[in-house]
């Protein structure tokens, strides 16, 4: 169950979908989820279809409304393909840190003004590219974010980068979930060493896990480094980590 929405943004308009459970009543925690480089389409709506499924609402913004809107990876292209990654990464290069945090004052609104969000606090999940904005979406609003998860995330914790997450990570105050491909060439071992560090040394409630054998896009259904059996198990343990906090 989904509707199309749009969001007030200091750059823009946001389109953006709220997916719910078939059967509900009343409003219902809520979980903001942001796609990957790709983009929003139809393997995260089937995603974030799966995660309301458990009770929550979800909201999957647009991470590219100044660029583009709705799908931005033509039918029957991959967001790997040659002629597409390098639109995608101009779009995303917009994305700073700044641009972010712009963002994550308008769907913080979003959810208190629309009818499908509960008061409260609420869970962030982000993929690839957005598994850092979800922690950086928790560091900036602790009060809000009680739980924040990131699958197969990219550079994250990379050396001499001044947006490095170490630096603001110590702000969490919610549980933190992420989900790794141990052979993942856009986080490697040094980076996930090096945040764990920082996430441990400012006495964060967190957990790292290694998905053995997966690459890099892993939940991804439209993409060759799909893994059935790792994306299953990234379902349970986003599941059990908003069953316990939410």
């Amino acid at each position: 169950m989904s509707r199309a929405i749009e969001i007030p943004a200091a750059d823009g308009t946001i389109d953006a979908y709220v997916f719910t459970p078939e059967r509900t009543e009343g409003p219902l925690p809520a979980v903001v989820l942001f796609t990957d480089i790709g983009g929003l389409r139809p393997c995260y709506h089937e995603k974030a279809q799966q995660v309301a499924d458990h009770g929550y609402a979800v909201l999957m913004p647009n991470v590219y409304y100044r660029s583009a809107r709705g799908t931005v990876v033509p039918e029957g292209k991959s967001f790997r393909d040659p002629d597409v990654r390098p639109t995608l990464f101009g779009y995303a290069g917009q994305l700073t840190p700044e641009a972010q945090s712009r963002d994550f004052a308008a769907l913080l609104k979003c959810l208190d003004d629309e009818p499908e969000f509960a008061d409260g606090k609420i869970g962030v999940v982000g993929y690839c590219m957005t598994g850092a904005f979800a922690l950086r979406m928790a560091a900036e609003h602790p009060d809000r974010v009680a739980a924040a998860a990131g699958f197969h995330s990219a550079n994250l914790a990379t050396a001499g980068d001044p947006n490095n997450l170490v630096h603001v990570v110590g702000n969490i105050e919610g549980r933190v979930y992420l989900g790794h491909a141990d052979k993942d060439e856009l986080l490697p071992p040094d980076q996930i060493a090096r945040l764990d560090e920082a996430l441990a040394k400012a006495g964060v409630h967190f957990t790292t896990e290694l998905y053995k054998g997966a690459a890099h896009g892993f939940t991804a259904k439209d993409a060759p480094s799909y893994d059935a059996a790792a994306d299953a198990l990234h379902h349970k343990r986003l599941a059990m980590l908003l069953g316990e906090v939410l």
